[in-house]
């Protein structure tokens, strides 16, 4: 009975973490709390992405990627966020 409802907490809260991710969709808010729409929405989503993703590129030894690297994890990571 105790791992029924161990495997239940645990569920739980997998789940429930993944619903607090922010994303870049949920983040599109103007400053009168309202979702953006059109243009604004459109140029907030490709700034938040390539933010995003900069923070991202860094080679297995830790170092910021550059050129053709960069440029390829950039597209790749910003079709998939």
């Amino acid at each position: 009975m105790k791992r029924i409802f161990l495997a239940a907490v645990v569920a739980t809260f997998a789940a429930g973490s993944a619903f607090a991710e922010d994303t870049c969709a949920t983040k599109a808010v103007g400053s009168d709390g309202k979702p953006l729409a059109g243009a604004a929405k459109t140029s907030f989503m490709k700034k938040c992405k390539v933010d995003t993703c900069s923070a991202k590129a860094v080679g297995s030894d830790g170092k910021p990627l550059a050129g053709a690297a960069k440029n390829s994890f950039m597209k790749k990571c910003e079709t998939s966020a």
